[in-house]
C-alpha cells in the first residue's frame, strides 16, 4: 500500500493555506477555483480511488481544469495533502456531547467520530503522520478532548497521553479491519477461503496436544466481525482510563 508523510511539502507555506493566508492567487484573471474546492476534489479521488491514484494532474482533471491552474492555490501534492488531513477532520460541535457532560461521554464520542472518519477515508491509513501540521480542525477536536478532560485531576501530560492512547487504538483497530478487506481486493480471496485454505493443517496441529488451549477454544472463538471487538476495547480503555482518574480523587490512597 502506498505510504505518504504528512509535512513532505513546503510546511510554511501549508501552514500557510491551513490558516487562511493565501487561498487566492496573487495575480491573474479572477479564479474560478478555490483552494475548498481543490481540497474536496482531491479528497473524493483518495476516497474513489485510494491514495495512489492522487496527483495534481489527476486532481485537475476531477475538476475539469488544467493542471497549471491548481498551482496557483497550492504548490503541490505534499501540501495538498496536509490540507486534505485536515479538512477530513473538520469538526461539528452539535454531533457532539457537551464537554461539560464530562471526560466519557467526550472521549467516546472522539473514539466513534475517528473509528467512523477511517472507514469513510480508508486512504488516511496510509499517510504517515508522525509530524504532523497542526491546522484549525485538527486543534478544534484538540480542544473539544481537552476541554472534556478538565477536572479529571490529570496532568497536562497525563491528558495528551490519554488523547494519544486513544487514538491509537482506533487508528490500530480500523487498520486490522481495512487491511483484511484491502488484502480481499488485492488477492481476489476471500478472508474466508484464505483461513479455510489452512483448515486442515490447523487441524493435524490441533490434533497433535500440542496446543491445549487453542484446541479447547468454542467453534465461534473468532468469530463476529470487528466492530464488537472495537467495542470491547473502547470499553476496557475507559474503564482503565477510569480507574486512573478515579485514583486521583482527593482522599484516594494510592496502591
Amino acid at each position: 500500500m502506498t505510504t505518504e508523510h504528512s509535512g513532505s511539502g513546503d510546511v510554511s507555506r501549508s501552514l500557510e493555506l491551513l490558516w487562511g493566508a493565501g487561498e487566492r492567487p496573487s495575480r491573474g484573471p479572477k479564479p474560478g477555483l478555490t483552494l475548498d474546492r481543490i481540497v474536496a476534489a482531491a479528497v473524493a479521488v483518495a476516497d474513489t480511488e485510494g491514495l495512489g491514484a492522487l496527483s495534481m494532474r489527476r486532481v485537475a482533471t476531477e475538476l475539469g481544469v488544467g493542471t497549471m491552474s491548481l498551482y496557483r492555490y497550492v504548490p503541490g501534492k505534499g501540501e495538498l495533502l496536509d490540507l486534505m488531513l485536515d479538512k477530513v477532520v473538520e469538526f461539528d460541535a452539535d454531533a457532539h456531547p457537551d464537554p461539560a457532560a464530562g471526560w466519557r461521554p467526550v472521549l467516546e464520542a472522539v473514539a466513534r467520530t475517528n473509528w467512523r472518519l477511517h472507514h469513510r477515508h480508508a486512504w488516511l491509513l496510509q499517510v504517515d503522520q508522525s509530524h504532523p501540521l497542526l491546522g484549525p480542525n485538527a486543534l478544534d477536536v484538540f480542544e473539544y478532548a481537552l476541554r472534556g478532560l478538565a477536572g479529571t485531576g490529570l496532568t497536562d501530560r497525563e491528558k495528551v497521553h490519554v488523547m494519544v492512547v486513544l487514538d491509537g487504538f482506533v487508528s490500530g483497530t480500523a487498520r486490522t479491519q481495512l487491511n483484511s478487506a484491502h488484502a480481499e481486493r488485492r488477492t481476489g480471496i476471500t478472508t474466508e477461503d484464505f483461513w479455510r485454505a489452512q483448515e486442515p493443517i490447523l487441524s493435524q496441529a490441533m490434533r497433535s496436544g500440542r496446543y491445549p488451549t487453542l484446541a479447547g477454544l468454542a467453534e465461534d472463538a473468532f468469530t463476529g466481525g470487528d466492530s464488537p471487538v472495537f467495542e470491547l476495547g473502547l470499553t476496557a480503555l475507559l474503564d482503565g482510563f477510569a480507574a486512573a482518574i478515579a485514583a486521583r480523587a482527593p482522599g484516594t490512597r494510592p496502591d
